[in-house]
């Protein structure tokens, strides 16, 4: 089992927000972080972000879509040696509209980012986990995955999967010392959140008892023992972290 000042942990959709949240926690944590944008610019900002540190951090570029970039980040990791030990599995979409004025392609995107992307990337990483018998996989869902929202059909069905594969996962792999978990934040103050209006904002604080939004480092937190050596007992959940929106 590796220890965590050589292990690497990759981080998709790290260039903002939770996800720069998660990868700075792992970072700090020991990890050599690997954390991936879908443009030149997104990495670029990671690899600023990550250049403080003194374990180094890498930005790579990512689309989780395409096989085509899935196939050459697989080519890159392998030639720098950097297969992970952990995934974070962060990088999500949203593509808000009523069920009945849906495009078929806005489900098949979000399908495609946050439940078929993951189910690829994870596919092909998890082989070398499973060679030297130690991985953590952490997916990133979310609450409106179980309460369900309107105008969020395609989003709530995606986070639903998810957690769906997960458990299935954490079963098949467990014996190889592998663990499998999700978290599920509630609403955290990030840029998605800040797109919401007043009127949006108050009718959701009203129905969160803590009174107020996470913050990202707090659920980064939970990722990051999530991805630790302490968690060796826990695989197969789904934690919530949503101030009591919520409960399960």
């Amino acid at each position: 089992m590796p220890t965590v000042e050589n292990s690497i942990a990759l981080v998709t959709g790290a260039n903002r927000g939770l996800g720069k949240a998660i990868a700075s926690t792992l970072q700090h944590q020991g990890f050599h972080v690997v954390g991936t944008a879908t443009t030149t610019e997104g990495a670029q900002n990671i690899n600023r972000s990550l250049s403080d540190a003194p374990v180094p951090g890498k930005g790579m570029v990512l689309d989780v879509t395409s096989a085509e970039s899935l196939q050459a980040f697989l080519q890159e990791l392998t030639r720098e040696s950097l297969l992970p030990s952990v995934l974070v599995n962060n990088a999500g979409i949203t593509k808000d509209s009523l069920l009945i004025r849906m495009s078929d392609d806005d489900w098949e995107k979000v399908i495609g980012c946050n439940l078929t992307g993951v189910f690829k990337l994870t596919k092909m990483l998890v082989k070398s986990m499973v060679k030297q018998r130690y991985g953590r996989i952490v997916n990133v869902s979310s609450v409106i995955g179980r309460m369900g929202n309107p105008g969020q059909s395609n989003y709530a069905a995606s986070k639903a999967g998810l957690e769906g594969l997960t458990r299935s996962l954490a079963i098949e792999v467990g014996g190889r010392g592998i663990t499998v978990n999700a978290v599920a934040p509630g609403f955290v103050d990030t840029d998605m959140t800040d797109k919401l209006d007043d009127q949006q904002k108050s009718r959701i604080m009203e129905r969160i008892p803590m009174q107020r939004y996470g913050k990202p480092e707090e659920i980064a937190a939970v990722v990051g023992f999530l991805s630790s050596k302490e968690s060796s007992y826990v695989t197969g959940q789904v934690i919530q972290v949503n101030g009591g929106l919520y409960l399960d």
